[in-house]
């Protein structure tokens, strides 16, 4: 594991702890669920050496970052807001660049689109932007890989169950996103993050915060979603996506859609062979593309 420095920065009202290497603009590396930071380990050094201070945050809900006062609500606006006051707090400016997975990516596609003056580039992992999301999200294949948004909601017994022996739905959970990957290095710090239960709680109000059964799909529940993260993308974004993601399934035309609502000079690719938690897969292979198109 790489030795990286470790901050902390007050930002939209809570203090996030984040790991760092390298000097120079901005690198903003925002993880998902479930994940930690530490997932972006093989990318971090790579930016240093390209010139950039790569931060990758501790999200909101996982430890050591501050547990915010609403622990039941985490709204794609407030992941948003998140990623604004970071690139803030950390001194960036127009020279940033953002690299997001998962919830990240919700997150830095509302940021690309409310302020993108903040970004000279992007790089987004395995979440669409919310046209192709939307689109996507109630086909029958998608409803069957998002069974975990429908069981989350099941509030009075899923913390116990998630939980239970060592958090072992985890475990099963990046076998199945990631198949055949093992993620010994990788499991201990998500856990890490979580096993305080407010932070669990926390990290589990992101799902509580979009996917209430009642509003979910409704007009009202889309309107909203797009105000938080279905703006015009006008910078170059480019995106990947696995073959083997078992989280969010894509296939190769909807993936080549993806640039048709990003900024000029956009891209996007679908990698053969690797699943969700494609950086720690295939680091090199994946590490040599993002670097590639920020350069």
């Amino acid at each position: 594991m790489p030795e990286f420095g470790t901050g902390d920065v007050q930002a939209n009202g809570l203090r996030f702890h984040y790991l760092e290497s390298g000097e120079g603009p901005l690198a903003l590396c925002l993880h998902g669920f479930p994940d930690s930071p530490y997932s972006y380990r093989h990318l971090l050094p790579e930016l240093a050496e390209a010139g950039y201070r790569a931060v990758a945050p501790f999200m909101r809900g996982f430890a050591p970052t501050e547990v915010p006062a609403d622990r039941h609500h985490v709204h794609t606006s407030t992941m948003v807001a998140d990623a604004l006051a970071l690139h803030e707090a950390l001194g960036g400016d127009g020279d940033a660049v953002l690299i997001a997975h998962d919830w990240g990516a919700v997150a830095a596609w509302g940021a690309l689109g409310l302020e993108p003056a903040r970004w000279h580039r992007s790089v987004v992992m395995n979440i669409p932007p919310f046209q192709v999301f939307g689109a996507n999200l109630f086909s029958y294949d998608q409803i069957k890989r998002s069974f975990y948004f429908w069981f989350f909601q099941m509030q009075a017994v899923v913390e116990e169950i998630v939980s239970a022996d060592n958090f072992a739905f985890i475990d099963h959970i990046w076998e199945d996103w990631s198949p055949g990957y093992d993620a010994t290095e990788d499991l201990p710090r998500v856990k890490e993050c979580l096993r305080d239960p407010a932070h669990f709680h926390t990290a589990l109000g992101y799902y509580w915060g979009q996917f209430d059964p009642p509003r979910m799909g409704s007009a009202m529940w889309t309107e909203e979603q797009e105000a938080a993260w279905g703006h015009p993308i006008t910078r170059p974004v480019l995106y990947l996506h696995g073959t083997n993601d078992g989280c969010h399934g894509l296939n190769a035309e909807q993936v080549k859609e993806v640039p048709t609502y990003c900024g000029e000079g956009s891209e996007s690719e679908l990698i053969e062979g690797v699943g969700h938690f494609m950086m720690v897969e295939k680091p090199a292979e994946i590490n040599a593309r993002i670097l590639r198109f920020l350069s």
